[in-house]
């Protein structure tokens, strides 16, 4: 083996992401909502009429992957698709007033969990980490040029 997991960046970023998301999927499953849920309800609260394309964009999820997700949301009465006025090929999305009922608990109880993780460092070190996460992202989108003429995509660092 060239390297051991230990030295592996990547492992260690997925067992902590592995690690939050379970965290995450505990504190907002009282409010009936999944991970993938939650995450689909705050990005459209702040992206009201978003369509399905944008929602898979700006979640970092496939297409498909939010329109099973939207579905199900449609279906707890979370969320309202309607016909976008200029683009008919296009729906809105929106929260119904049980969706922002819903959000709103999951949403302190997510919430929670990520202070909790943030206290872990001081606010320099946290902006430090975010920098550090940057520049990962940034590597990785550089190596993909390399890998494969920049065709695997990647999403932006926000």
């Amino acid at each position: 083996m060239q390297m051991p997991v230990t030295e592996r960046l990547g492992h260690h970023v997925k067992r902590v992401e592995l690690e939050l998301i379970a965290l995450k999927q505990a504190a907002v499953k009282p409010a009936g909502l999944t991970v993938p849920q939650y995450t689909v309800l705050v990005v459209l609260a702040q992206n009201p009429g978003a369509s399905a394309a944008a929602l898979a964009r700006l979640c970092l999820v496939t297409p498909q992957t939010v329109a099973t997700i939207l579905s199900n949301l449609e279906t707890k009465g979370l969320v309202t698709r309607t016909p976008h006025p200029y683009h008919r090929n296009a729906m809105e999305t929106r929260l119904t007033e049980a969706g922002q009922d819903t959000l709103a608990v999951a949403d302190t109880a997510a919430v929670a969990v990520e202070r909790r993780l943030g206290d872990a460092f001081t606010a320099e070190e946290r902006d430090l980490l975010i920098d550090l996460l940057r520049r990962c992202s940034t590597a990785l989108h550089e190596l993909a040029e390399e890998v494969d003429g920049g065709r695997t995509v990647l999403a932006p660092f926000r």
